[in-house]
């Protein structure tokens, strides 16, 4: 296979395995598991597979104690914006919260120009104007209804976790680390959160039955190392702003598997949000518009990206 086409097709197959995350978790939801109990048995068949991966590939896990606490702080910002996108889902459809996810690179720009004096281009506030007018519709998208505040909110704070994960990734210890034994890391310090609020709260809720195991599992596999995996060939064969740009069919792939499976209604007020959310993030990171801070971000062609997303 022409290494462009391979290349392609396994970028646009990461961003859709991502995207495959209410197909797993809100069946789990429907049989009385939270978000919390979720996103443990997430991580903890995530953790072997990642474990299999370094071995496989020949890596160490060995890492120098100065690097352990960025670990465990991106670990924790991590596992905070997985737990926040989960459970936005309790409050709004999947494929709204997926697509309004998909902010975090405007996030990024701003915290970056507000923070380290990173240029804030015309461009950039045009795009983050539209997003904002797309999250409007949407957050009025229903006659008589608005979206969940709450829902929102947590939307919000996964993706401004994100955000600040993804610029402590450039600025800490850890940047030349490779990225199969970062996540691995990173992961195992994110289940701590789930580990610690299932200790708090004197609940973790195990999955029984096959199909609860099996979406469990799915949830560590396909939108865990099978999109991890596929982003790494990606960005290897095509580079870093390309598979960037097809990232949309993450929140692409969670809208269809909403209204076919799940019977999410969306009314054209909502896909007009939609498409404006997408449109602005998709400027932002194309090859002419994408901002120094977005940039430094991605890593160039020969390397794996800095990890997945939440």
């Amino acid at each position: 296979m022409n290494g462009k086409i391979k290349g392609y097709a396994m970028g646009i197959i990461a961003a859709a395995t991502y995207g495959m995350n209410p197909l797993f978790a809100l069946p789990l939801y429907a049989r009385g598991m939270d978000a919390n109990s979720v996103l443990f048995f997430r991580y903890a068949a995530a953790l072997p597979i990642l474990a299999l991966m370094i071995l496989w590939r020949r890596r160490t896990f060995r890492v120098a104690p100065r690097q352990l606490l960025p670990l465990a702080l991106l670990g924790l910002l991590m596992g905070f914006s997985s737990l926040a996108l989960f459970e936005s889902y309790n409050h709004m459809e999947a494929s709204i919260a997926s697509t309004m996810l998909f902010v975090y690179p405007l996030m990024v720009a701003v915290l970056m120009a507000a923070f380290f004096h990173e240029r804030f281009s015309l461009g950039t506030a045009l795009c983050l104007a539209t997003a904002m007018s797309g999250i409007y519709l949407l957050y009025n998208g229903k006659p008589g209804q608005t979206l969940s505040l709450v829902g929102t909110a947590w939307v919000f704070a996964s993706s401004l976790s994100y955000a600040i994960y993804l610029i402590f990734v450039d600025r800490s210890s850890i940047q030349g680390m490779p990225t199969i034994q970062k996540t691995f890391y990173v992961t195992l310090f994110g289940f701590t959160i789930f580990i610690a609020n299932a200790v708090a709260r004197g609940t973790l809720i195990i999955p029984h039955g096959p199909l609860m195991w099996t979406c469990s599992l799915g949830l560590g596999l396909f939108p865990t190392a099978i999109s991890l995996i596929c982003t790494t060939v990606a960005i290897a064969h095509i580079g870093s702003t390309p598979t960037a740009i097809l990232g949309v069919f993450e929140p692409a792939t969670a809208l269809i598997i909403g209204v076919t499976i799940f019977g999410e209604t969306l009314t054209p007020r909502d896909l007009t949000g939609l498409v404006l959310i997408l449109a602005s993030v998709l400027l932002v990171i194309s090859q002419g518009n994408l901002p120094s801070s977005i940039r430094r971000l991605l890593p160039p062609p020969t390397h794996p990206p800095p990890t997945m997303p939440p």
